[in-house]
């Protein structure tokens, strides 16, 4: 117990034992209170209980922690949506979000070590109708590696994380907390080094790959798998990285519909390995054959052939530009219906 508790109990203590003048019978309310004060005083001592500052601030004077996991740039009303429903709903904000204080910068009192949603919806709700919100905060004292561990204790289990941004703050904590030595670290946040470097792999992922996404939020620990291979050697590389720029300048255009991650790492995956022919047909099992673009994107699919006619199947989410369907079907025409 620190001095100043004990003084404060040496107080409480002094107080029941000293009698009153006049003397009076202690109210049952009184005796109440200070034997609530004197358990309170007591777990604290013995650390059963811990004590924690919690404040209602404004949270236009919280920044966001530098090393905080969250893309609070790619925070949205959608993104956020539940959670801006729970508050009105409850009229409060139930859990606080955990800061510690700053004393470096005028304009903020606070910074953020986990809670940017929270944050971010609690400011949306001011600024949109409901100005008396406040932003419930819990205050820690840290230092910057204890606020990463704790940072991602609290966000490891939550699903409205991607992936992405998780693996890009320990892709940074890496060099900023253990030099580097991912054994280090994995045995710090209490994982395995092979669950770490499945996230390490996906934050070193190129720009080349990661702008074929919609969003870099999309990728996910089980497409990093099925990528990294398809990155060695460079000729297979590189084969790659012109498919992900040209997906990615495709949409970029307008000229392109969106795709599932799924589809994207399929036609990543095609591209790796190019046709030995160009536009030739190759074979996919039972009779079927795929007419590819040069880059390795799938056309369209022959189903098969025979008396009564040709039956095929057009591949629009391949990858393929409507200048290659438009070849490829001048192709299964020179094929099975030459001119004169």
């Amino acid at each position: 117990m620190s001095a100043k508790n004990r003084t404060f109990a040496a107080d409480l203590a002094g107080a029941i034992e000293a009698p009153a003048d006049p003397p009076a019978r202690p109210s049952r309310l009184g005796m109440g209170v200070l034997a609530g004060r004197s358990t309170r005083l007591a777990e604290l001592a013995t650390g059963s209980l811990v004590n924690r500052a919690t404040e209602l601030v404004d949270p236009a004077r919280c920044r966001m922690w530098h090393g905080h996991n969250r893309d609070y740039a790619g925070l949205s009303e959608e993104r956020c949506r539940d959670l801006i429903d729970s508050l009105k709903a409850q009229g409060k904000q139930e859990v606080p979000a955990l800061v510690r204080r700053i004393r470096d910068d005028p304009d903020f009192d606070f910074e953020v070590i986990s809670g940017a949603r929270r944050h971010w919806s609690v400011s949306w709700l001011r600024s949109h109708n409901y100005p008396d919100f406040r932003f419930l905060v819990e205050i820690r004292e840290l230092t910057d590696e204890e606020a990463f561990r704790l940072s991602d204790i609290e966000n490891r289990a939550r699903e409205d994380i991607s992936d992405f941004e998780r693996a890009r703050d320990y892709l940074r904590a890496l060099d900023a907390y253990y030099g580097g030595k991912q054994q280090d670290m994995a045995e710090r946040i209490n994982v395995s080094t092979s669950w770490l470097s499945r996230y390490l792999d996906l934050a070193r992922l190129p720009a080349e790959v990661t702008g074929a996404f919609a969003s870099p939020h999309d990728l996910g620990i089980k497409h990093v798998t099925q990528i990294k291979p398809l990155l060695k050697p460079e000729d297979r590389r590189d084969r790659v990285f012109a498919e992900g720029r040209r997906i990615a300048d495709a949409r970029k255009r307008g000229d392109d519909v969106a795709r599932a991650p799924a589809d994207v790492v399929r036609m990543l995956a095609a591209a790796a390995d190019a046709p030995k022919k160009t536009g030739s047909p190759k074979k996919t099992g039972k009779g079927d054959t795929t007419v590819r673009t040069e880059a390795g994107a799938e056309v369209l699919r022959l189903e098969g052939h025979g008396r009564s006619g040709v039956t095929l199947t057009l591949l629009p989410k391949a990858g393929a530009t409507r200048a290659d369907a438009e070849k490829a079907l001048g192709e299964v025409l020179d094929r099975f219906w030459p001119t004169a």
